[in-house]
């Protein structure tokens, strides 16, 4: 991996050689999250992935983003590279209305050893793969944190002795995320990341779905429906196929350069005929 292209990628290469820091850890977050969108249009393209850390931070400096594996396991590449310690843990996101449970479906981590002000303990959760959740970590220390426009609580885990339980803020566009402190290696989530990037019923494979956060709040683009959440909020339908590039280049920050002119045509046919299903009550 290249750790300089990464971090020039990130808007931030004086950190190549800078020492870490509870205050450095919190401008990469920042910096990822903002920077690189949170996106499995992959899926849709035909492109398969793997949760090889590496080719996921390889996409990244290319100009692209990824879920969960791909966004928290190259940066936990990248945070390692620049001298963190860094663990990846098992986790479990909760849908609306949805049981919680330890899934597997979300890979989380802790940094550890950048004791602060606010955190002399000096452990932090880092999750870069939530979509409209973090901005910032948080300190592993159980209370309610408020980013922008949402409000977190970070408390013991319910279902996973000796975890921990992230609940999202009511308007999030999940319910909650646990994980356990087990540290675990990326290959316990590939037969995950297998079902949730073919199966008919995966969200990622029924909506095409960016989102990309940032200080004040979170773009969401779900299908053909354009939202803002938080300041500025708004909503929009992206009639054409000039307008959904447009938006993706704008506000998410993906010109998608990978993609050739005949590729694009065929995302714009599979995303419009997906929303146009839904709108129908279709399974989309």
């Amino acid at each position: 991996m290249d750790t300089a292209a990464y971090l020039r990628r990130l808007g931030l290469p004086g950190l190549l050689t800078a020492p870490t820091s509870a205050e450095s850890l919190r401008a990469l977050h920042v910096a990822h999250v903002e920077k690189v969108a949170y996106e499995a249009l992959q899926i849709w393209l035909g492109r398969p992935t793997t949760v090889d850390p590496v080719e996921s931070a390889e996409r990244i400096i290319g100009g692209r983003g990824g879920y969960c594996y791909h966004l928290n396991g190259a940066f936990s590449q990248l945070a390692r590279a620049l001298g963190y310690q860094v663990t990846r843990h098992y986790g479990g996101v909760q849908g609306r209305g949805k049981k919680p449970g330890l899934t597997g479906n979300h890979l989380v981590l802790t940094v550890r050893g950048l004791p602060s002000d606010g955190n002399p303990g000096g452990e932090w959760l880092a999750d870069l793969g939530l979509g409209d959740a973090l901005h910032e970590p948080l300190p592993l220390v159980a209370g309610t944190y408020r980013q922008g426009p949402f409000q977190y609580v970070l408390r013991p885990s319910e279902v996973v002795p000796g975890g921990w339980r992230l609940d999202h803020d009511p308007a999030g566009s999940f319910e909650g995320m646990d994980f356990g402190l087990t540290a675990v290696e990326m290959s316990v989530f590939a037969d995950k990341h297998r079902e949730l990037t073919t199966s008919p019923t995966s969200g990622f494979v029924r909506v095409a779905t960016v989102q990309r956060r940032d200080a004040y709040g979170v773009d969401s683009l779900r299908g053909l429906s354009l939202t803002r959440l938080g300041r500025g909020a708004h909503s929009v339908m992206l009639d054409t196929a000039r307008d959904y590039y447009a938006a993706l280049a704008d506000v998410f920050l993906l010109p998608l350069d990978d993609v050739s002119a005949g590729e694009k045509d065929k995302l714009w046919r599979k995303v419009s005929e997906a929303h146009e299903s839904w709108l129908a009550g279709g399974a989309a």
